[in-house]
């Protein structure tokens, strides 16, 4: 078993998903404003999709292709989101990609995540370069 980072921040932990996360994962990813907001996710957001997406996780990591970690509130524990980067070893650079539970909204819980994530990538990972992408109907 590989030993993926544990990232923290101010108010939360950026740290490696585990099988008890998987129902949060559906909850939270499952909301349709996530999947309007996001390339990635499918609404609806199917029993299984959570368990089958986080046993990608390790073998990611370890292949050196990527990190994709839970944004857990560092006081409470409970799940907020996701945060990640698909890395282009070729190119030193990666992608970033998060999503956050709609509850969690507008706290800037996504901005002190990217930070902190931007920061590994950088002085970690050694990437010389990470962007993100969105959709335009999603400014924030």
């Amino acid at each position: 078993m590989i030993k993926m980072p544990i990232v923290e921040t101010k108010r939360l932990i950026l740290r490696p998903f585990n099988f008890n996360d998987r129902n949060e994962v559906q909850r939270l990813a499952g909301d349709e404003s996530i999947a309007e907001m996001t390339l990635n996710i499918p609404y609806p957001y199917k029993d299984g999709m959570a368990e089958e997406w986080i046993k990608t996780h390790e073998k990611v990591y370890k292949e050196g292709k990527g990190l994709n970690l839970a944004i857990a509130h560092k006081i409470g524990k409970y799940l907020i989101g996701a945060i990640g980067i698909s890395i282009k070893k070729e190119y030193d650079s990666g992608e970033l990609g998060y999503w956050i539970g709609k509850p969690y909204w507008n706290k800037g819980y996504c901005t002190e995540a990217a930070q902190a994530m931007l920061d590994y990538g950088f002085k970690e990972i050694g990437l010389n370069r990470i962007y993100a992408n969105h959709l335009r109907k999603n400014p924030a």
